[in-house]
């Protein structure tokens, strides 16, 4: 399995214990923008998502990430994002990216989509010092806060929970190996992070082709 190097810090442990984690991988996939079949599958995951019982469930797991997002005083995602699902379909970027958005509304969990041969060695999930530095999304530059979750490789943080995904590991259109993970916080079970990661898999080996391995779910 390529996620036999992934590791857990003890300070994530202390912090955050049975706070769960999830990695998918799927290779040898292509990233087309929009293939055959793909609109019909994300209408069919929507009429699920908007029956009145599941998105109560979904609206309510969201809230509790929104407010573990405030406790570090950052405005979370996923509740816009969810709005905009519900009055609007999912939004169209290209298969690995819509992907992700669908694991997220369908599970109401936090989701990051990567490409698995950017990052620099294995991966860590771990804890934050005061103003670590990790380079976002677009050049933007993030610094941690005391307590933050993050995903590091051998060389840098790739991605701060509540701030967003590195530069680095951005999806390409050449992407052929990507890499779905998942975070929990307290007060979201990890069944949720498999659910999510399994849709994210599912759909990207559906309509991209490739092999999946996992979900994988890990601090349990």
């Amino acid at each position: 399995m390529p996620f036999r190097d992934f590791s857990i810090t003890p300070a994530y442990r202390e912090l955050y214990p049975g706070v769960g984690f999830g990695l998918t991988l799927v290779a040898g996939c292509a990233n087309p923008e929009n293939p055959p079949g793909f609109d019909q599958h994300k209408r069919k995951l929507l009429r699920k998502l908007k029956r009145r019982e599941t998105l109560a469930e979904i609206t309510a797991r969201i809230d509790t990430y929104d407010r573990f997002f405030q406790s570090f005083g950052f405005e979370c995602p996923l509740p816009k994002h969810l709005k905009y699902t519900v009055n609007t379909g999912f939004p169209r970027y290209n298969l690995m990216v819509d992907a992700h958005f669908m694991a997220e509304m369908c599970a109401g969990i936090l989701v990051a989509v990567t490409d698995f041969d950017r990052f620099d060695g294995s991966l860590t999930l771990d804890v934050a010092k005061e103003d670590e530095v990790c380079l976002g999304m677009g050049g933007r530059e993030f610094r941690t806060r005391t307590g933050e979750i993050v995903l590091r490789d051998e060389r840098d943080i790739v991605c701060i929970l509540c701030q967003g995904a590195d530069e680095k590991t951005r999806i390409k259109e050449t992407t052929r190996r990507v890499l779905f993970y998942a975070y929990a916080v307290p007060g979201i079970d990890a069944g949720f992070l498999r659910e999510g990661l399994a849709l994210a898999a599912e759909a990207v080996a559906l309509f991209g082709g490739g092999t999946a391995e996992g979900p994988e779910i890990f601090g349990i």
